[in-house]
């Protein structure tokens, strides 16, 4: 069975002075906890559920929508237009046409997300207003992650849920992109282009750290909220995606973070 271990394998080599190594070099320990945390070790085993999957799908429309509307207000800054690729890589209307498939048309008003999606959304609209060269780190970690693990995660996802068509996996599908790892070359190559001082670079190092972080509180409070609600549900007699299929508007920041990423990023091979 295919891992998000084996995904990484093309990626082997030392560490040098290009941006992508030393940001893989970075997050490397980050990236193996964000692999390892329950949530992502269920998603590997094939023990995705729907509601699992729904909940997931509602933060990555937050956190995607934050981040591609500040790429594309950025997108002529030095450091962004380098590795601006909206035609090839913006998964938000992906995002959307799932989440009509699986909430239906009045989507928008059924979304949940824990108090860590608001925590990663805030931190890339301060970015994207206040240092948006910082945004590279987060588009590198999410899209190479995407292209890389996302795909075995895609598979998974297909087989756990039942599904007997694409529909409800956009998120997946690039196809913009005829070949993944060419366009990794490609973006890499881009990315690494970027001129930054020695300052600004210790900056996107460190906020690589930070997008893992922030992906992997993300997968914890999912895991939380999900936990929460189903013994609610248990004690209730309600099934678990009953409960989540009708939510009223809500943006869920319940006080002790009930407790994603990077599907989507920090977890994924880059």
């Amino acid at each position: 069975m295919e891992t998000l271990k084996s995904a990484r394998k093309e990626d082997s080599g030392e560490t040098g002075s290009d941006l992508s190594e030393q940001i893989k070099a970075a997050t490397k320990e980050n990236h193996v906890r964000a692999e390892n945390t329950q949530l992502m070790l269920s998603y590997q085993k094939g023990q995705i559920t729907l509601p699992q999957y729904k909940v997931l799908l509602c933060s990555l429309y937050e956190i995607y929508k934050a981040l591609e509307e500040e790429l594309d207000r950025n997108s002529s800054h030095p450091a962004v237009a380098p590795i601006y690729f909206p035609q090839e890589l913006a998964r938000l209307e992906s995002i959307e046409r799932d989440l009509e498939y699986f909430f239906g048309p009045n989507w928008r008003n059924q979304v949940i997300v824990p108090a860590a999606t608001h925590r990663y959304e805030q931190r890339l609209r301060k970015i994207g207003k206040e240092k948006p060269e910082l945004l590279v780190s987060h588009a590198y970690t999410r899209y190479l992650g995407d292209l890389s693990g996302g795909q075995v995660l895609g598979k998974i996802t297909q087989k756990s849920l039942g599904l007997s068509s694409k529909e409800g996996l956009s998120f997946f599908s690039f196809p913009g992109v005829s070949s993944p790892n060419r366009f990794k070359q490609l973006y890499r190559s881009r990315m690494n282009s970027v001129e930054l001082t020695e300052e600004a670079r210790a900056a996107v190092l460190e906020e690589a750290v930070a997008a893992f972080e922030l992906n992997i509180q993300v997968f914890d409070d999912l895991q939380k909220m999900l936990s929460i609600t189903s013994e609610t549900d248990q004690s209730n007699g309600h099934s678990a995606d009953t409960r989540f299929s009708g939510y009223p508007i809500l943006q869920f920041t319940v006080g002790l973070c009930v407790a994603l990423a990077t599907v989507g990023a920090g977890m994924y091979a880059m």
